[in-house]
């Protein structure tokens, strides 16, 4: 691999993300909830900030652009179906563009649902995603704007990605995550074995993020629909698995 990752907590629960191209000299930051905390980590990495990827709107993933930009004069790329309202946006993205990230290529891919613009950004070179709030260890970001079959289909896409393609995303969610998902699909023992790990590492103060698309097909109960086992527990077992991935987000919306 020749790209790296600096990974770093800011907020409450949000993570920031630094993409560094050795070769092409170029960084980038994957969402800016905090500007103080994103210039923090450059300074710990010696990087120089290039370029912002922003996934989606909500302010805890934009909060910190204006000032970020005016600190390192980067490239601001933003989804182009939100674009008015994130600040600063140099560049527009739709589903399908590709950025030259200093000789690497990342692709942009629409993921609607938890905005209806949401997009995320995939390095094939690297099997790297940065999947900001669509993909979550052990979950999905809740459906603000988009349908939930519009949701289930973004996810599709990222399902068929390689298995071990690493997933970044936008907050430490996983604990969380982890008692939900034995709520679906409890006979399932990686799952079992998972949400064990997932609590020794919460409890050193370690972070569950990244993961790969491989561990959450076998354990992401929102990736699962078409699992028997969930099928039956929900009495579902002629929907569709649109309508089964609908019925464990809305449980997990009162969970």
């Amino acid at each position: 691999m020749s790209a790296e990752i600096y990974q770093f907590l800011c907020l409450e629960d949000n993570y920031g993300v630094l993409l560094h191209n050795p070769q092409g000299g170029v960084t980038a930051t994957i969402d800016v909830p905090d500007a103080d905390a994103a210039l923090k980590a450059l300074q710990t990495t010696g990087w120089q900030l290039t370029h912002i990827f922003c996934t989606h709107h909500h302010v805890d993933h934009t909060a910190g652009i204006r000032e970020l930009k005016k600190a390192t004069g980067c490239t601001v790329y933003a989804p182009r179906a939100e674009q008015s309202k994130i600040p600063e946006v140099d560049i527009g993205l739709a589903d399908g563009d590709t950025i030259d990230f200093g000789g690497m290529t990342v692709e942009v891919f629409a993921t609607p649902g938890h905005t209806l613009g949401h997009i995320v950004y995939y390095v094939p070179s690297e099997k790297l995603l940065f999947a900001a709030d669509t993909l979550f260890p052990l979950g999905c970001g809740r459906v603000f704007e988009g349908t939930m079959e519009g949701m289930w289909n973004s996810l599709q896409k990222l399902m068929r990605l390689p298995s071990d393609t690493v997933v970044y995303c936008g907050h430490e969610y996983t604990a969380s995550n982890a008692r939900f998902a034995l709520t679906i699909e409890p006979g399932n023992q990686a799952l079992q074995d998972r949400a064990r790990e997932v609590e020794r590492l919460r409890s050193e103060g370690k972070p569950t993020v990244p993961t790969t698309i491989g561990v959450e097909l076998a354990t992401n109960p929102f990736l699962r629909a078409s699992s028997p086992e969930i099928r039956e527990r929900l009495n579902m077992l002629e929907e569709s698995d649109a309508a089964v991935f609908g019925e464990i987000r809305r449980r997990k919306d009162r969970f």
